[in-house]
């Protein structure tokens, strides 16, 4: 583990526009996500949701109004890849986090010393906020031994002394687990021990595709679970309850009919 470890910044919430993911996000936590702004280097734009402790929620999506950029490049968090276009067609998705970097560790000097582990450190804005942060030259997520695939988290450090969770108003909604599900757990677990953030995300194997399953408690003290391996946990979860029931009902069938009396043999009387 590095000297300095990681905090939790922020977890990524990716939709086709804005207004689709601030309607998924008031729906899911009941609570409106605010006004963030425009990232001009990127064409993006976002709304943000404080939860307890300082992390937040990003929305993000491509941002229609975005100026010409005159030297195009392709949008944060994988946006321009066709292969997440048509993942979030079926509605956003939590398809990525963010570590912070804090000083006096130097994030841009850490990329220089281990190129091969760190992305490209990009300088980035959004209105007063300045920042650094990770991002491949493809647009793509962070990765290492060519697994990340949104599970390994980008880098921030941020250049203004406020952070922007600090300014968001107070939910009550806390981040309670944060689960990696990846065909080779063992690199990605690897990669967060050398980051110094294995305390922040479990990591789990999986056959299936790489996802992120965030845990929140909610101020009423209920759950609400994020992430399509979640869903399709539930999904299975009902499947067996309904296997257990049909079973149940037809074993009650056949208890009933065993249980049932049988008819006395009729024998003929003699006159």
């Amino acid at each position: 583990m590095t000297a300095h470890p990681l905090k939790l910044d922020h977890l990524v919430i990716a939709a086709r526009t804005l207004d689709e993911g601030a309607q998924f996000v008031a729906a899911k936590f009941g609570v409106e996500s605010e006004p963030g702004g425009a990232h001009p280097l990127m064409g993006t734009h976002n709304r943000l949701l404080g939860l307890w402790g300082g992390a937040y929620v990003e929305v993000i999506a491509a941002d229609p109004a975005a100026a010409p950029r005159e030297a195009p490049r392709p949008r944060l968090f994988a946006l321009d890849d066709p292969a997440m276009q048509e993942r979030l067609a079926s509605g956003p998705q939590l398809v990525h986090w963010v570590a912070r970097v804090d000083r006096p560790k130097s994030l841009t000097r850490w990329r220089e010393q281990y190129p091969e582990r760190i992305a490209p450190v990009v300088a980035m804005s959004r209105g007063g906020n300045t920042w650094n942060l990770t991002v491949p030259d493809d647009g793509a997520f962070p990765a290492w031994q060519a697994a990340g695939d949104g599970v390994l988290p980008s880098l921030i450090q941020w250049d203004t002394p406020r952070h922007p969770g600090d300014a968001l108003p107070a939910t009550g909604i806390a981040l309670r687990a944060l689960t990696g599900f990846h065909p080779n757990a063992d690199v990605i677990a690897e990669q967060l021990a050398w980051l110094g953030a294995s305390h922040l995300m479990r990591v789990e194997s999986t056959a299936g595709a790489p996802v992120l399953v965030a845990e929140f408690e909610l101020p009423d003290g209920s759950t609400l679970t994020l992430g399509e391996a979640a869903e399709a946990a539930e999904a299975a979860r009902r499947a067996q309850q309904d296997v257990a029931k049909r079973r149940r009902v037809k074993s009650k069938k056949i208890e009933d009919a065993q249980a049932e009396p049988e008819l006395p043999l009729s024998h003929d009387t003699p006159d």
